[in-house]
């Protein structure tokens, strides 16, 4: 009676499993959630906050199983009465433990998925980065109560979690390749790009390797049966050729990737990752304007698109190349505009402070463009006749004027200032037809 109340309590043990399943849910939510970019819905940054997740629940596990085994541990004898394999105690309770963290796993992986859902997502999960996440959270799971067997004391829990969260700290995101060693840190993943597949299928391989060397190390320990040797030696393979490709990868875990984008036709065309939908009416009703003020000048597009961060945003035959926040941060269109309008420009005529030569004077077209209130300039009567002309008179202005404005060299006299035959009047709409003599006089400056 007295081996059978042990054996009892050995099975109320293991009820704190049902307490620690809401506990791993909970932090591994929290854990994702502070990774997750909430106004974009991309799969494969998902993945990465869930792998991120998976950095904070792994120690947590980990604790958790050498907790388990060393209270366990002082009931082994009782094993011994029975005629199963002394191992097959220790396997059941690692099967429980990892039971319990990986509905833990799939209760995050599940919010995870629904955020992203929500937002309309863009691209595919990747299947292989979610068991990635699985096999390291059972690899921690092992460990950690290997661990617990190996030293019952009532610290190696402590040690175990401390030992386990220092092993995941160290872990820089595209450091090193041994930031990709469970549980690895990948770099989050960028619009226009996606996870490395070869680097998660070395993610998968590596786990699952180390975890069946642990499990059937344990296993020839305790049975003394060398039958096993065999196996283990295919899984010690297995897990090296895996590290070996991870040191291969350099830590890169991202590479980029060509996307379909989504576009809305009318008044403009204007295109943008599949991510960022959203983002198409706010961005077609300030680019609009833009693109009237700039029609029939050198500098016209009837196209919007968004481009990654490293292809240059610029304009080129009639397409304005544009880069916006993956956060879809506030103000983002303002800043798209802008760096339409920055497009027209010469970098290299335009390097160095922004107007080197006119002294602010592009700053009244800058402004004009953008819907912005213009700078102060040296002449105000150049300030003064550029705001009294219409849009049409700025239109034709800008069209002759584009070079210099182009080239960051326009100055006072661009505006009619000491320059009565290229100044306001030379502009001034007329009812009777121009001479061939008028139209060669208003040629304009290089």
């Amino acid at each position: 009676m007295s081996d059978l109340g042990r054996v009892l309590r050995l099975d109320a043990r293991r009820t704190a499993l049902l307490v620690a399943v809401p506990v791993l849910t909970l932090v591994g939510i929290a854990a994702a959630a502070s990774s997750l970019t909430p106004s974009v819905a991309y799969w494969d940054d998902s993945v990465v906050a869930l792998l991120d997740a998976v950095r904070l629940l792994g120690p947590l596990a980990a604790g958790l199983a050498a907790w388990t085994a060393v209270r366990e541990r002082p009931l082994d004898y009782l094993r011994h009465l029975t005629a199963r394999s002394p191992a097959t105690g220790v396997l059941f309770d690692l099967l429980l433990l990892s039971v319990a963290a990986l509905a833990a796993y799939a209760a995050v992986t599940t919010v995870v998925a629904g955020i992203t859902v929500v937002h309309a997502a863009a691209g595919g999960p990747p299947a292989l980065g979610v068991v990635a996440g699985a096999g390291t959270l059972v690899l921690h799971v092992v460990a950690g109560y290997l661990a617990g067997r190996a030293f019952p004391h009532r610290a190696t829990a402590a040690m175990v979690l401390a030992a386990a969260s220092l092993w995941s700290a160290l872990r820089v995101p595209g450091a090193a390749w041994w930031s990709l060693l469970p549980p690895a840190a990948f770099e989050r993943v960028h619009l226009f790009a996606a996870l490395r597949p070869a680097v998660l299928a070395d993610q998968v391989a590596l786990s699952v390797g180390l975890t069946a060397a642990l499990v059937l190390w344990y296993v020839v320990w305790a049975t003394r049966r060398l039958v096993t040797v065999v196996p283990l030696a295919v899984a010690v393979a297995v897990a090296v050729i895996a590290g070996v490709g991870l040191y291969g990868s350099g830590g890169g875990t991202v590479s980029p990737v060509p996307a379909e984008p989504v576009c809305r036709e009318w008044p403009l065309t204007v295109c943008v990752h599949p991510a960022l939908r959203e983002a198409l009416p706010a961005l077609m009703a300030v680019a609009t304007p833009l693109a009237a003020r700039l029609d029939g000048t050198p500098g016209a597009f009837t196209r919007v698109e968004q481009r990654p961060a490293w292809i240059p945003a610029e304009i080129v035959d009639g397409v304005a190349g544009v880069h916006l926040d993956e956060d879809l941060a506030p103000g983002f269109e303002e800043r798209a505009v802008r760096e339409i309008r920055d497009g027209l420009l010469d970098g290299s005529a335009c390097a160095g402070p922004r107007r080197p030569v006119s002294d602010g004077y592009g700053g009244l077209v800058d402004a004009w463009l953008t819907g912005e209130e213009p700078p102060a300039v040296p002449d105000e009567r150049a300030a003064r006749r550029f705001a009294s002309w219409g849009e049409l008179r700025r239109r034709e202005w800008l069209r002759l004027r584009f070079a210099r404005y182009r080239s960051c060299s326009l100055g006072a006299d661009d505006f009619g200032a000491g320059s009565p035959g290229r100044g306001l009047n030379a502009y001034a709409p007329r009812t009777a037809p121009r001479t061939t003599r008028e139209v060669g006089d208003e040629k304009p400056s290089a």
